[in-house]
């Protein structure tokens, strides 16, 4: 794998199926699925190729390279031990909505434990990575970045974290039109989003030569 990340990812059971068969693919077995058509989005396939790449998640340490010297039996360790003294959060549920462009699930009733949780992982994992390259640096388009942002980026090597942290769960690219997408992943969904939402894993993904993302172990938060 060339690099990692940290991601929630539900686990087996109505949601999860959905949400992969949405995106067609299920990331921890590799397997591809066919995408359902919707009404009034035509072929899922031109609208959902970039969170297809990953896989159906949720953020909470963004992908990195690992430090020289730094293997995978190294990374499942700590993620391991994290998760062992981090404890689950519990949402009232999740709701459908359009962010910056793209539609997404976004969590209710639980912003504060989230960005403790997502600080608690990045702080916890920050040793494990490398140091961004220009060419890394350049991909986040700082000059895009608020000032506050752009110090979260040489700190933590992502400028969304900390207070800038925003869990949500990616469904499109970015659309020109992202309404009636909304609408109709909001009907699409909507039987089958758990009440409560529970972030109760850490999942440690990793990405391959082709630039995919895969699963490659769910830790239970127990702390």
């Amino acid at each position: 794998m060339q690099r990692y990340a940290i991601y929630y990812a539900p686990r087996e059971g109505a949601f999860a199926f959905r949400a992969n068969d949405w995106l067609g693919r299920e990331p921890g077995s590799r397997r591809e699925l066919p995408q359902p058509v919707l009404p009034a989005i035509g072929d899922p396939r031109d609208i959902t190729s970039e969170p297809r790449r990953y896989g159906f998640h949720g953020t909470i340490r963004a992908p990195f390279r690992p430090a020289e010297g730094i293997g995978e039996d190294r990374i499942r360790a700590t993620v391991s031990d994290l998760a062992a003294r981090l404890a689950p959060v519990i949402c009232e549920g999740l709701r459908v909505e359009v962010l910056h462009g793209f539609v997404a699930l976004t969590p209710l009733g639980c912003e504060a434990a989230l960005l403790d949780l997502g600080a608690a992982v990045v702080e916890g994992t920050n040793s494990l990575r490398a140091p961004l390259t220009g060419a890394e640096i350049a991909r986040r388009r700082p000059d895009r970045l608020s000032p506050r942002q752009r110090e979260l980026l040489d700190r933590w090597g992502y400028p969304h974290v900390m207070e800038e942290f925003r869990f949500h769960l990616t469904l499109t690219d970015r659309l020109e039109r992202p309404e009636p997408a909304r609408v109709a992943l909001e009907a699409f969904f909507d039987p089958v989003l758990p009440r409560p939402f529970v972030v109760e894993d850490l999942c440690l993904f990793g990405e391959d030569g082709s630039g995919r993302f895969h699963l490659l172990h769910r830790y239970a938060l127990t702390g």
